[in-house]
């Protein structure tokens, strides 16, 4: 439902250095501005009626990218690896209760070898290369997450499934089948895939309410959306000042010097 529009194109030149010749001087090395970003166009909501209120500009460098599946699944294993707890603990033989006697001797008795009560052959004894507490978490440049983020926020834009919505969601009534059938008419319910709502703060009940329509979307504050949560809804229904907050948020490899060319 987000509306699209052409990129405007730069008459400016692709020429970045220009050099400047003087007889008695050296060549100075002048560097030109980079050239702006084009802006794209995205249509405001109201909740619930989905009724266009206005428009808003964005920088193309925040919500045009092009789709980068690599930089996408490097992002959804580094959040995967981050929510494992890696609590997962064995007992090794040293750790087990017990005697350290043998159990029986060497020879003579037909069987195999065996050494005291704790070995991982017996039951109740210690278990061989088991699992012990560990670290899963790997590592991520953050402007690589950053980069991410805004390539799944564009990818939805460009699919046109992504819908800003005026700030300060909220329903009149505590009601999931009220709010079921106005997913379901807007074609945002479980037959589209359902929707992700992204909120600052939710409301009362919009929380209670989104409860009850679990196949039909999820409600989550602006903190505790990732990547993935972008990318399993079928829409993504975000408000503009969290949009705006979460755009200024991830933008680390945007705000970075010009290198000079001296």
């Amino acid at each position: 439902m987000a509306t699209e529009t052409t990129l405007p194109r730069s008459n400016q030149p692709s020429v970045d250095i220009a050099i400047q010749k003087s007889p008695s001087r050296p060549p100075v090395v002048q560097r030109r501005t980079p050239p702006k970003e084009p802006d794209v166009l995205t249509t405001i909501y109201s909740f619930p009626s989905m009724e266009p209120q206005y428009f808003a500009y964005y920088p193309a460098n925040k919500l045009h990218l092009p789709l980068r599946r690599d930089i996408l699944h490097r992002a959804v294993i580094f959040e995967g690896d981050a929510t494992r707890q890696g609590t997962a603990s064995t007992k090794w033989r040293d750790d087990v209760h017990g005697s350290g006697a043998k159990i029986r001797p060497q020879k003579g008795t037909g069987k195999a070898r065996l050494g005291d009560k704790k070995s991982p052959s017996i039951r109740g004894g210690g278990v061989a290369f088991g699992p012990h507490p560990r670290d899963f978490s790997t590592g991520l440049p953050r402007k690589i997450y950053d980069l991410a983020w805004r390539t799944a926020l564009s990818y939805r834009y460009r699919r046109g499934q992504l819908v800003v919505l005026e700030n300060g969601v909220e329903i009149e009534i505590n009601e999931s089948r009220w709010l079921a059938q106005i997913m379901n008419w807007n074609h945002l319910g479980q037959a589209d895939g359902g929707s992700l709502l992204v909120a600052r703060k939710p409301g009362e009940n919009m929380s209670q309410a989104f409860l009850g329509i679990e196949g039909h979307g999820r409600l989550k504050a602006e903190d505790d959306v990732d990547v993935k949560d972008l990318l399993k809804a079928g829409r993504v229904m975000i408000e503009k000042r969290s949009l705006d907050a979460l755009l200024r948020k991830h933008s680390s490899d945007l705000n970075r010097k010009v290198p000079s060319a001296v």
